[in-house]
This record gives structure tokens, C-alpha cells and sequence, in this order.
């Protein structure tokens, strides 16, 4: 019996994961393609996202934005 339940919570675990994997990559390609926008356009774009302030490169500063993001979805 202990050995279904397992299963039912590395299952569980396994979907929680790639729905967490999704909502990042989703995520990064939009912030990612508002940033390359705002950037080309020569705007200031790091206050727009919380958390990339304080990052150097484009693709660090999504990253902390996305991060930012996700931790608001818990």
C-alpha cells in the first residue's frame, strides 16, 4: 500500500515540477521579449521589473525578474 502512495507522490512531485518549468520558461520568453523591445527603443526597462534593478546584463536582469515573478505564484 506504501509503495502506491509513493508513486502517487513522485508523480505528483514530477508534475509540479514541469508545471514550475513552464510558467518559467513562458515567463522568461515574454519578460526576455519586452526587455529586447524596450532595449532596441533605448528605454530604461530594469525599473519595469522587480528584481532585475540591480543586474548588468539583459539576460540576468530576466532572470531576476522572472524569479521576482515566480515567487509571487507561491
Amino acid at each position: 500500500m506504501s509503495h502506491s502512495n509513493n508513486d502517487t507522490l513522485q508523480e505528483m512531485m514530477k508534475n509540479d515540477s514541469l508545471s514550475f518549468s513552464g510558467i518559467f520558461v513562458v515567463s522568461f520568453v515574454v519578460l526576455l521579449a519586452i526587455a529586447l523591445i524596450a532595449q532596441i527603443l533605448m528605454w530604461k526597462w530594469r525599473p519595469w521589473l522587480p528584481g532585475a534593478e540591480g543586474e548588468k546584463s539583459l539576460i540576468d536582469g530576466v532572470r531576476a525578474a522572472v524569479y521576482s515573478f515566480m515567487s509571487y505564484l507561491q
